[in-house]
């Protein structure tokens, strides 16, 4: 493990980019997404361009479905070694 190095962060990511991301990775249309959810589509849209907060629940809702965590969409830019150091 002596030769690794740390991933450094390319870009800043926002929370509505995240969810867009993730979707997308997993080859969702916001329709999908919605149907799967129970999120109305406009809901999500607004969302994935920072118009709506996420809150809890939806980030819940939206990680069960994209299969990840809710931090992952919630906190898209926390940086856990800076934080463990503070």
């Amino acid at each position: 493990m002596k030769n690794y190095r740390i991933a450094k962060k390319q870009v800043n990511v926002s929370v509505g980019q995240s969810v867009r991301i993730i979707r997308e990775l997993q080859e969702m249309s916001q329709n999908e997404l919605a149907k799967e959810t129970g999120i109305p589509q406009s809901t999500i849209s607004a969302i994935e361009n920072d118009r709506v907060n996420l809150g809890v629940e939806r980030a819940k809702q939206l990680a069960r479905v994209l299969k990840c965590h809710p931090a992952v969409l919630v906190f898209p830019g926390w940086d856990i070694k800076h934080e463990n150091a503070a």
